[in-house]
Formats: C-alpha cells, sequence, structure tokens
C-alpha cells in the first residue's frame, strides 16, 4: 500500500511533519512504514519562466537564445536547443546553482545533476529549461508532456512559482506493510484516519454530496444477485451523456503521487476511489448491457470470456461473473470483458461498485492466472457498506467534472446488511493485560480517535463494519496500547500462582505400561501412522474385514503412506522385520500408538483414534511368556478384575489355534498370540513371532487404585495340589475358574504351575497341576475344614470330565 503526503493532508489538513517523524510516528502507532521517497529531493533551484524574446544563435542553426521572464527583475538569458517553445510559453527553468534529477537521456543521477552557468558555441547560458524526463517523471504521469522537448505549463500558471510545487513533486510517497486483518488502512482514507489519531489531528471525511437528476437509475438497469454467497452487494448508477476527456490536473496528479498512470475521466475516477475509499469499481458502456439487465451468478463449466487485455479465458463454475440478459460482461472482481468496455464513442455508462467473497477472488484469479489491482482490494475481504458511499463519490465527481448526466436514484441489491459489532469494554483487565496504569477516560479518547464509540448505558465499544479485527477484549487492547505508545508501557516481569502440573489418568497408566514393557526387555519402537493399502494383502485380511476402510489422505507423499493405519500390526511387524534381517537373535518391541477408525466414509466427521499399545517379540520366549507381560501389564494398571482368555481361530493375520482374547467384565481389553507363519513370510521372518495388542481405553475404563490394605495374616496358610488329565480342548483357565467357584472364601490363590503333553499322557489329553492355597483371617484351617473344600472343588471338576491323578 502506497500513499503521498499530499494525499493525506487533503483529509489531514492540519498534518505538519517531515517525512521521518511521519515513518517513526506511523510505525509505532502500528502502521508499519517500509519507507519512503521524497520524490522531487533532487530538483533545486527549479522554478516557472516564461519566454518573453526568442532569436536564433548566431553560430548555431539548432540553437536559439531566450529571453526568460522569471518574476524577477531582470530577465534570465538561456540557450537552448528545444525545438517545441515559442515566446510566451510558460517553462520550467533551472537557474545557476539548481539541480534536476535525470540527465539528458532520462537517466536519474544520485544526488541530482548540478546545473550552472556557461556559454554555448559562444554565447552565455544562466540555465536550462526541463523536459518532464528531467524533472524525475514521465508522459506515463504526465501525458500532457510534449514526447521531445521542454515541459510547456498551462497559461494560468504563475511566474516565479517552485516547479515541483506546481507539478506536485515535491510530495513524499511512503510505502506500508498492512496486515491483510486491517482492509480499512488499504485505502487512503484509512491511512489518513490512522495518521490523524496518531498526531492528534483532526480527521476530516470526504464531502459526498447528493447527486442526480429527476430520473431515477431503476428504469435504466435492473440488478439480480443470484449467487449471494459470493456476492453480498452490488450498487449501479447510470451517467447519461458522457464526455470522454482529460481528467483535471489535482486528480492525475494524486494518481501519479502513487504510481498510477492517468488515462482519461471515467478511468481515473474509478482509480481515484480505489485507492481513496479501498473500493474497486467499474465502468460498462450501458449500449452493450442487453436487456438493460445485471445478473450476478457463476459460470459454468467450459464457458470462454474474452477479458478487457484480449484474452480469452476458459472459466468454471466457481468463476463468478457480471452477466446482461444474455451474455457475460465482465469476470467478478477480477476484469470486465472487451465486449462492454468504454470507447471513445459511450454516451451512457453503468457504474458498478460491489461487494464479492475474497477467497472466492483469490482463487479464480489464481486459476485464471489474473491478478489486478482490484482483485488485490477484494482478496482481503472488503466492508460491503464503503459500496454505496464509493458509488456516490464517483458520481460527484462526474457533474463535478461536467463529464456526463448523473442519472438520480441508485440501484442497490444488499440482501444482508452487515453492521458493526461489540466489545465488552474492560478497562481493568486491559490495563492487566498491557501491564499500564491508565483510566477509562483515557482509553475511551484513545479509541474514538479512531471510530471505536464506547456505548456508556451497556459498556460495550461500537465497532464500525470497516473495523474487522476488533472481535475481543485482547483486540481493543491492542488499540489502546498503539494509541498509548508502545515505547511507553514499562517493563514488567510476569507473575503468576504456583501450579503443580501433573499426569492425568490416562497418561499415568500408559506410563506405567510402559515401564513395566520396559522391566520385561522390551524396547520401545515408533512407526508411521501412514501406511500403503497393501498392507491389508500382507495381513491376509478378507476383502469385506471392516479394517480395509481406511481414511485416505488427499495429498500423499506416495502409495506407501496412502492411508491412516486401522491396525498397529503392519508397523510391528515392519520393526521386526527390519531386525531380523540385521541378524538380531532374541528381540522384543513395543509400541503405544493411534490407530484411526473412520465413522462412517466418504468421511463426514473426524475419525475414531483409539491409542493402542502392541507388543511383538521373536526368539527367546514363547505365548506363555508374552501371556504372562500382558497380564502384568493390566495389572499394574490397576485392573482387580478377574481375566478371561477365550480362544480366537477368526484373526486372518494370526495362527488359528495360538491366538486368545483377553475379557474383562465381557469386554475385550486384549489379543495375543502367534502370528500366521504365512503373514510371517510376508514380512520376510523365518521364526516364529508373537504379538500382542492392548486396548487402552478400555484398560483406563477398569482400572482402579482404590487400594485396600490389609495387615500381615496371623494364621498359618494350608496348601494343596491338584494334578489332573483333562482334553486338550478344556482351557486352563475355564479350569481356574471352576476352582474358584467352588473353593469358597478361604480360597488365597490358584497357580498352574505345571503342564504336561507326551508320550505316558494319552492323545488327545494333557496334565494340569495346580496349586491351591488357603487362608482364614480369624483362625487356623482345620483338616476337616481343609477336605470338605477340596471335595467341592473336585465335584466341580468332573463335571468337566476331568480325571484326578494320584
Amino acid at each position: 500500500m502506497n500513499t503521498s503526503l499530499a494525499w493525506i493532508k487533503e483529509y489531514v489538513p492540519d498534518l505538519d511533519v517531515t517525512a521521518q517523524e511521519y515513518t517513526d510516528a506511523m510505525t509505532l502507532s502500528g502502521n508499519k512504514v517500509e519507507g519512503y521517497e521524497c520524490i522531487g529531493q533532487d530538483l533545486k533551484n527549479i522554478k516557472i519562466g516564461q519566454i518573453k524574446t526568442i532569436e536564433k544563435h548566431p553560430d548555431a542553426d539548432k540553437l536559439i537564445i531566450c529571453q526568460v521572464d522569471m518574476g524577477e527583475k531582470d530577465l534570465v538569458q538561456i540557450v537552448t536547443g528545444a525545438p517545441n517553445v515559442k515566446e510566451g510559453d510558460k517553462v520550467p527553468v533551472v537557474l545557476d546553482g539548481g539541480s534536476v534529477a535525470c540527465d539528458h537521456s532520462g537517466q536519474r543521477v544520485q544526488g541530482g545533476v548540478k546545473i550552472k552557468k556557461g556559454k554555448l558555441r559562444g554565447v552565455e547560458s544562466n540555465g536550462m529549461m526541463c523536459s518532464i524526463e528531467e524533472l524525475g517523471s514521465s508522459r506515463d504521469m504526465y501525458p500532457e508532456a510534449p514526447e521531445y522537448g521542454i515541459y510547456i505549463f498551462d497559461e494560468d500558471a504563475k511566474v516565479g512559482d517552485d516547479v515541483a510545487h506546481a507539478l506536485a513533486l515535491d510530495d513524499v510517497n511512503f510505502e506500508y506493510e498492512i496486515t491483510s486483518n486491517r482492509v480499512d488502512c488499504f485505502a487512503v482514507i484509512g491511512i489518513a484516519r490512522e495518521a490523524a489519531a496518531t498526531f492528534g489531528k483532526e480527521f476530516h471525511y470526504p464531502e459526498i454530496k447528493e447527486t442526480g437528476n429527476s430520473e431515477n437509475a431503476a428504469d435504466y438497469i435492473d440488478v439480480e444477485i443470484k449467487d449471494t454467497d459470493l456476492c453480498s452487494r452490488y450498487c449501479a448508477r447510470v451517467v447519461k451523456n458522457v464526455k470522454i476527456g482529460p481528467s483535471p490536473i489535482w486528480m492525475q496528479r494524486r494518481l501519479a503521487s502513487v504510481g498510477i498512470r492517468p488515462i482519461n475521466n471515467i478511468v481515473d475516477i474509478t482509480n481515484y476511489i480505489m485507492e481513496e475509499f479501498g473500493q474497486p469499481m467499474h465502468a460498462y458502456d450501458l449500449s452493450t448491457i442487453e436487456d438493460h439487465k445485471i445478473v450476478v451468478k457463476r459460470a459454468n463449466d467450459g464457458d470462454k470470456f474474452t477479458t478487457l487485455d484480449g484474452q480469452e479465458h476458459v472459466l468454471d463454475h466457481d468463476n463468478l461473473m457480471i452477466c446482461d440478459g444474455k451474455k457475460m460482461v465482465g469476470i467478478a472482481g477480477i476484469m470486465g470483458g472487451e465486449n462492454s468496455m468504454i470507447t471513445d464513442e459511450v454516451k451512457d455508462v453503468l457504474f458498478e461498485a460491489a461487494c464479492f467473497d475474497g477467497t472466492n477472488i483469490r482463487l479464480s484469479g489464481k486459476r485464471l492466472g489474473m491478478r489486478t489491482d482490484a482483485s488485490g482490494k477484494f482478496e482481503k475481504g472488503l466492508d460491503p457498506n464503503q459500496a454505496l458511499l464509493a458509488i456516490n463519490r464517483a458520481c460527484q465527481f462526474m457533474e463535478e467534472f461536467s463529464a456526463g448526466e448523473v442519472v438520480g436514484g441508485i440501484v442497490d441489491v444488499y440482501p444482508t446488511v452487515r453492521t458493526g459489532n461489540t466489545v465488552k469494554f474492560e478497562p481493568d483487565k486491559i490495563n492487566e493485560l498491557l501491564g499500564i496504569d491508565i483510566s477509562p477516560e483515557q482509553m475511551i479518547s484513545y479509541l474514538e480517535k479512531i471510530d471505536l464509540k464506547y456505548n456508556k448505558e451497556t459498556q460495550e465499544i461500537m465497532v464500525p463494519s470497516w473495523r474487522q479485527d476488533i472481535h475481543i477484549m485482547a483486540d481493543v487492547a491492542e488499540e489502546v496500547a498503539r494509541f498509548y505508545g508502545y515505547d511507553k508501557i514499562p517493563t514488567t516481569l510476569p507473575y503468576g500462582g504456583a501450579t503443580s502440573g501433573g499426569r492425568n489418568r490416562k497418561q499415568t497408566l500408559e506410563m506405567k505400561a510402559r515401564t513395566v514393557a520396559h522391566y520385561n526387555g522390551f524396547s520401545q519402537a515408533m512407526t508411521y501412522s501412514f501406511e500403503s493399502p497393501k498392507v491389508f494383502d500382507a495381513l491376509l485380511l478378507p476383502q469385506d474385514s471392516e479394517l480395509r476402510k481406511a481414511v485416505t489422505i488427499t495429498n500423499p507423499l506416495g502409495e506407501d503412506f496412502s492411508v491412516m493405519r486401522t491396525t498397529s500390526l503392519n508397523g510391528m511387524l515392519t520393526s521386526l522385520s527390519t531386525n531380523y534381517n540385521h541378524r538380531n537373535k532374541n528381540v522384543k518391541l513395543f509400541e503405544m500408538g493411534n490407530v484411526y477408525i473412520p465413522k462412517q466414509l466418504p468421511l463426514t466427521e473426524l475419525p475414531s483414534e483409539r491409542m493402542i499399545m502392541t507388543l511383538g517379540m521373536y526368539g527367546d520366549g514363547d505365548f506363555y511368556d508374552l501371556k504372562g507381560v500382558v497380564e502384568e501389564i493390566i495389572s499394574e494398571c490397576g485392573v482387580r478384575d478377574a481375566l478371561k482368555f477365550v480362544p480366537n481361530r477368526e484373526i486372518s493375520y494370526m495362527h488359528p489355534g495360538r491366538c486368545a482374547d483377553v475379557y474383562v467384565n465381557d469386554e475385550k481389553i486384549a489379543m495375543l498370540g502367534e502370528v500366521h507363519p504365512t503373514v510371517c513370510g510376508n514380512y520376510s521372518i523365518k521364526d516364529k513371532v508373537y504379538v500382542a495388542v492392548i486396548e487402552i481405553p478400555v484398560l483406563v475404563k477398569y482400572s482402579n487404585y482404590d487400594f485396600k490394605y490389609e495387615g500381615i495374616a496371623k494364621f498359618p496358610a494350608v496348601n494343596r495340589d491338584l494334578s489332573m488329565l483333562v482334553s486338550k480342548n478344556v482351557l486352563a483357565g475355564e479350569i481356574e475358574q471352576c476352582i474358584r467357584e467352588n473353593a469358597g472364601q478361604y480360597l488365597e490363590k490358584v497357580e498352574l504351575f505345571d503342564v504336561y503333553e507326551g508320550n505316558q499322557i494319552a492323545a488327545g489329553f494333557k496334565s494340569l497341576a495346580y496349586s491351591l492355597s488357603f487362608r482364614a483371617k480369624d483362625k487356623t484351617l482345620e483338616e476337616a475344614e481343609i477336605t470338605a473344600i477340596m471335595n467341592k472343588v473336585i465335584k466341580g471338576l468332573s463335571k468337566m470330565n476331568v480325571e484326578l491323578r494320584q
């Protein structure tokens, strides 16, 4: 964003500061000035002179001798070769000791080109007449300047006046770094308002006068917005009997000061409004608008449209278009069409001031490869309430410049009116946040400078619609801080009460589970949550398996990282495979990580993330070793309920006869067993692999650390052993459950201490040996009591076809 100091002073007339003072103060108040350029800093001692007489040089055909009136007593003699001057012309003259910005070729010279009096072919010359290029500008910015030769002023120019001032070259151009949330500061009015508040000066909003004849614009044009989500407001006014011509010199100078080339009154007015209000405008030749109707709607996929620059563009459904009754006439917010452009033959003009969705404009421009000054403004997200002010200002200029007859009334389609919001005024919190101590009245005085009014009844700050960055107390505090002065805020140390941090219950259990795994020789691994769909085939998952329903990554790094994992087994087996192929003989790993289960596909909400603890091992150890680790983890995590192990032959990636699910209160808490040999082969592992998966959410659900400690037992325990033959189909867990159910209250512990299958045992059977420990808290158990208990246990076991061994 650029502004000139002279333009700022149009709204803050009492502003009297140097360029450096302005830069420093505006930067401290939150409007960072990146730098500034004093446009005419190299122009010295250059004044307007009038040529009184011209005579030929006696010794040079292409030189003439001019006597120039500089507003002083004596005329100044200047020799020049300019072909375009004549007697009576008023021209810029640099006198002896002065300087110009550029040399004769138009190249700017650092510090300027010094001019001294001397002789040209023997005739004394006391200065130099200047072209616009020598003054540091160009015909692009000063179109009235001749292509070759000296710049000629209008007849009303005053002899002796400073040329830099007369041509607005004594101005300063500032470049700002405006953050995207300060949309209001992408306009000269917004910067001027900030400057007035910064320097404590009065801000003068431009006076917008009522314009228009007795007719009604609605009789000339009708407007319809079909896609209100992309166009929140559309204003249209009509100007008849338009006269195309140059805009006033003052407007040309203003535009040139910010690098905009003057073209004609219509174009210059719309450019001026865009810079002044930050509101882009567009003008259409009304005669090209068929059916006298404007329709704002999306394009169709594949539509083609030729813009003002002659380029044809292929459109899609997300391009918002300005259309008439039969055709498209402009790409909304970006550029008008070639078929409705303003020409010198235009009679009636339709002015447009609208507000379009910033995100849509940015994406449309990116797809089309177009970015204009207008789209750059719309991308920020404009205030729709500015559109009416801007279009009325444009019509005011049209009347003032006698550029046409403004039709009365306006067509204003504004479906949902945007209003400002309110923020609760909390001065104590503002002081606490900033570390200052100022009164509420002083805060309010700062806020009112930038039109943030205070409502005493509701104790709220009324935020205008053009301040789209103020929503909460901290935003109001920022406004107070920048006008109080960041440099005045004292240095303070942070303060606060002592706090005691800690882990929550879930984190504590995860830590305990890791600790138990470490104690049992397992090392922690970490694998990717992104996997390849090929994993499902490696794990032998059926095609209809729920685990194949994975969340797909929109922009994956590659196929190997294209889905979110639904099972943790692939990561564990991959890690074990890496170790196996590096010839590590005994490996035990565990991982704590999430799996991602979509609630439905395609996704309509975030997937369910479940924390899973996965253990894997090969080498020394077997199913029972891993079973012991799982039981220890569950026990150490506070699960007091009895565990139930149920064989599971349905898991495709597990050995069908060596896998079990672990239940607590009929809810699955874990799974463990041996990996299917085919799956091991898929991962290039030629050894038995055992894995376990523990559901952390279930572990958390059933954990209980409400321990009740009892004193050391006063009475001795009585031990009995049971050895039995049972079918291989009978589970050890079922035997243990039967013992517990029949042993009564005195049973303290039951432990399986031997399992045997061999030649001495009949085929299809196995030998199990259990140790039972009994104890009473209030007495020594007698033999008769123990015998009665054991008989009951044996009777219960007999129902399971258990044969006791002697």
